[in-house]
C-alpha cells in the first residue's frame, strides 16, 4: 500500500445485534482490524434487556458475537475487550460468564467499574478483532 494512500474504513451492521442507538457504527473495519463499539445486552428481537448482570453480559457477549461474525471475524479473533460496568460489586458474576466465551489466550482486557450506562443497563463490552487472513 502507497503511504499516501488513504486507510479505507467500511462500516458493519446486522440486524443480530441492536441497532445503534446513536451516530455510530455496530462496528468498523480498517487495516485488517474489526473495531467494534459498546455492545450491551439488549435483545436485538424484543428490544429489551434480560434482568441481571449475568444474563445481560451474556446477551452483550451474543451481541458483539454477531457483530464480529458480520465483519467477518469470531470472539476468538477478539486482541482487546473493553467491558463497562455499573456495580463493581458484579465483578465475579460477570467475570464467569466472559470466561465462557473467550478463546485461549484470552484477549487484553480493562473493566472500568461504576459507569452510567444509558436506559439503565448494566454492561457494555467493546473490542478489537484482527481479520482473519
Amino acid at each position: 500500500m502507497d503511504a499516501r494512500e488513504p486507510l479505507k474504513r467500511q462500516s458493519v451492521a446486522t440486524d443480530a445485534a441492536p441497532a445503534a442507538l446513536g451516530p455510530y457504527s455496530q462496528a468498523i473495519t480498517a487495516g485488517g482490524f474489526v473495531f467494534c463499539s459498546g455492545t450491551t445486552g439488549i435483545d436485538p428481537r424484543t428490544g429489551l434487556a434480560p434482568e441481571g448482570i449475568e444474563a445481560q453480559t451474556e446477551q452483550a457477549l451474543r451481541n458483539l458475537s454477531a457483530v464480529l461474525e458480520a465483519a467477518g471475524a469470531s470472539l476468538g479473533d477478539l486482541v482487546k475487550t473493553t467491558i463497562f460496568y455499573a456495580d463493581v460489586e458484579d465483578f465475579a458474576k460477570l467475570n464467569q460468564v466472559y470466561a465462557r466465551f473467550m478463546p485461549d489466550p484470552p484477549p487484553a482486557r480493562s473493566a472500568p467499574a461504576n459507569v452510567a450506562l444509558p436506559r439503565g443497563l448494566l454492561i457494555s463490552i467493546e473490542g478489537i478483532a484482527l481479520l482473519p487472513i
